[in-house]
């Protein structure tokens, strides 16, 4: 895990932290996650950076061997958590897939805001969060990780993404790492 650098116009990507997944069992403490999101959250606004808050209301329409759930969900299912305190300023994104860019106008969003890099935060780490990094690497940004903020309902899944493809994708660290670039780019 090694940050070397972040971009002028870095953006904070935060995946799926609504009130339907963060109620689900987690590998890690979803308090912990939250809590590392926000320091993120807030060190990106107080330096006027972009924050995209993503959220997911349906998957894509294929087939899979995995029977989907057919139980109704819950009214607020894809509401944003509070704890992410949503600003005006936020890019909001409602995503029907896994990635937040497939299935929206994120990369157009980022692109005429001049977003060359982002740092991804979120759940789940196998699922969202990578489709998004994987997206975002093809998509040519530079992809950051926050591994502290992040976490996933299977274990496997979890440390697969972080020790085996995230750093194919970008760079790995933590949330303190992320500020003390942060802090460096603004010294």
């Amino acid at each position: 895990m090694a940050l070397t650098m972040l971009d002028p116009n870095t953006a904070l990507i935060v995946v799926d932290l609504q009130q339907g997944i963060v109620a689900l069992p987690t590998v890690h403490p979803i308090g912990d996650v939250v809590k590392q999101t926000r320091v993120l959250l807030d060190a990106f606004r107080v330096r006027e950076l972009p924050v995209v808050l993503v959220n997911v209301a349906g998957g894509a329409p294929g087939r899979t061997e995995q029977l989907r759930r057919s139980v109704p969900l819950a009214e607020d299912w894809t509401d944003l958590i509070p704890e992410l305190d949503q600003q005006p300023r936020d890019i909001t994104v409602t995503k029907h897939s896994w990635g937040a860019f497939a299935t929206t106008d994120l990369q157009q969003q980022l692109k005429s805001r001049g977003v060359t890099q982002v740092v991804i935060a979120g759940v789940a780490t196998g699922t969202g969060v990578e489709a998004t990094a994987r997206q975002a690497y093809e998509a040519g940004f530079n992809v950051t990780l926050a591994v502290d903020a992040m976490t996933d309902m299977r274990a496997e899944a979890h440390d697969c993404s972080i020790a085996n493809v995230f750093p194919r994708l970008g760079e790995t660290g933590t949330t303190q790492d992320v500020i003390n670039l942060l802090d460096k780019r603004s010294a």
